[in-house]
């Protein structure tokens, strides 16, 4: 880890074997000062002078190209590198996303930083905004964006989406959105955060790394020296952050595996999380291809790029034929991901919805601070009421899928469970945090699970409000897919009244609610990190076949 304490005796030995001023190498824009400021700081903090040398790379002078059109890799470190190897600096300070996979010989990476937060920001011009649709982003409207990695995933989300190319530091990047050469842009929060710029005057979508998969390394510094320099490498172990270097080390191997330089369509992004390790990857061949995203998770890095890789093979078997408990239109994700595959959907709900309420009383809402919707379901039968909201009331959702519902009505939500997945528990326990002391209005089904209500606290009021009642089907037909995806208990509970599943028929179970009535039929299942269409996409392209 960073090096937060002060120095122990060994530590005051090592640099000891330091008594000159390091020279660190680093790109001139504000973004890269800041980047090499923070490493100087950092080894002041353990004793060691260092000062700054600007040198310009082609990246910087080449302006008019894409990125990816310039030729080789490393178009944003290649100078920094032949200064290092020719002494003229000791150390330079990379965004480690530049960085090849591969260092040149001769050079070697000593250090990380801790990461910053790797999502992704998607800065809209406020004439732009649309909360009704999904990013909140008007139909038709231009990205500014020279990542093919980012276009890909974009146009998966948003079909309708144009793209434009965007050069230039940070401050520039957003000065010509100001001038309304784009209609939004996209940039990574981490140099954002950074570089500390004031984006008040635009709407601000923030989409997390389970979302919009970054690129590997994405907000991580490295610190390159030469591989011949032991001693300096002895000392910058001071300042390494050992465990971001232990994930980003995945990330990187996938990219290497591939290899990908960063203008490729490919995305990943690893975590450590309650001793797992946690991985998303997503990889397109171009931009304009729908990209198969994946979800894997493993108890040690041992041999997980290589299984990530090989999930890619575009000779792996896939499933021919999903059936999923719901109705899914050409225009939803999950089916556009599954046809990109030549993979069939049938789409068929078991279950119908009535609302049990006519009428919304509004005395009910006038002293509601949250409002907290477990489903989609929740909210279209929870809007048909027409309820009269206080300006003050916050929207909380489960999830991605109950946030782009949400929308369609008009807002957007103070608190999404998105980054915690299907993970109820964690989920509710967030949110009770948020929401203590206040008063939580929950619409939802008649008979429904509890666990928002059960982890609130003592001194939160909490209204429950039944919206809706489900009905299943009591005559369904079998399904011979390969896959069979449920969406509700209540769709299990149906399907299996009179059906059974073939052997080799592989269940996919969108979450611990729905999971949990096929452990009572004993038998296994899938799934997913999210509960939404992404999610099953993941899960149905991680099988094993």
């Amino acid at each position: 880890m960073l090096i937060e304490e002060p120095l122990t005796e060994i530590a005051k030995e090592r640099t000891k074997a330091i008594d000159r001023v390091l020279i660190i190498g680093t790109r001139g824009s504000e973004l890269a000062l800041w980047q090499a400021n923070f490493v100087k700081s950092k080894l002041a903090d353990i004793g060691i002078q260092a000062e700054l040398k600007i040198i310009k790379t082609q990246g910087d002078i080449v302006q008019h190209l894409r990125l990816d059109k310039l030729e080789g890799k490393g178009f944003f470190t290649k100078e920094l590198e032949e200064e290092l190897l020719t002494g003229g600096i000791d150390i330079a300070v990379h965004s480690h996303k530049d960085l090849p996979t591969v260092q040149p010989p001769g050079l070697t990476i000593a250090a990380v930083s801790s990461r910053e937060d790797p999502s992704e920001l998607l800065i809209i011009h406020k004439d732009c905004v649309d909360l009704k649709k999904r990013l909140a982003l008007k139909h038709n409207a231009t990205v500014g964006t020279s990542s093919n990695r980012r276009k890909a995933q974009l146009r998966a989300m948003r079909p309708d989406l144009e793209f434009d190319d965007l050069r230039g530091n940070v401050l520039t990047r957003i000065e010509k959105l100001r001038d309304e050469n784009y209609d939004a842009i996209m940039l990574a929060k981490a140099g954002i955060t950074r570089v500390g710029v004031d984006l008040s005057d635009f709407h601000v979508e923030e989409l997390p790394p389970v979302e919009i998969i970054p690129a590997p390394a994405q907000g991580v510094l490295a610190i390159q020296i030469k591989e011949s320099d032991k001693e300096l490498y002895d000392i910058l172990q001071l300042i390494n952050d050992a465990e971001v270097a232990e994930t980003i080390a995945v990330e990187r191997e996938v990219l290497n595996r591939f290899d990908a330089g960063c203008h490729a369509p490919l995305g990943c992004y690893c975590r450590k999380q309650d001793g797992k390790f946690e991985v998303w990857t997503s990889k397109a061949d171009s931009d304009e291809e729908f990209p198969d995203r994946l979800y894997l998770a493993a108890n040690s890095t041992d041999g997980l790029a290589e299984r990530i890789a090989n999930k890619f093979d575009k000779n792996r078997k896939l499933p021919s034929h999903v059936f999923i408990t719901r109705d899914v239109s050409e225009s939803n994700y999950f089916y556009r991901a599954m046809a990109a595959r030549g993979i069939t959907v049938e789409g068929r709900s078991l279950i119908r919805i009535f609302p049990i309420i006519n009428k919304l009383d509004p005395y009910i809402l006038k002293y509601v601070d949250w409002i907290f919707f477990g489903s989609k379901n929740s909210i279209e039968n929870f809007f048909r009421l027409e309820p009269r909201l206080s300006k003050r009331t916050k929207f909380a959702v489960i999830g991605r899928g109950s946030e782009e519902m949400l929308r369609q009505f008009g807002h957007a939500p103070d608190f999404s469970g998105e980054r915690l997945g299907i993970n109820m528990e964690q989920i509710a326990a967030e949110f009770a945090n948020i929401a203590s002391g206040t008063t939580v209005l929950i619409p939802r089904a008649k008979d429904s699970l509890e666990t928002i209500q059960q982890s609130l606290t003592a001194d939160t009021k909490t209204i429950n409000l039944p919206v809706y009642q489900t009905h299943i089907d009591t005559n369904v037909s079998k399904s011979n897919a390969d896959v069979l995806v449920f969406t509700s208990p209540s769709n299990v509970e149906a399907y299996f009244v009179d059906n059974l599943v073939d052997p080799g028929q592989k269940i996919i179970c969108i979450g611990r609610s729905t999971a949990k009535k096929i452990e009572e039929l004993g038998l296994s299942y899938n799934l997913p990190y999210s509960p939404d269409e992404i999610g099953l996409a993941e899960a149905v392209f991680g099988l094993d076949y």
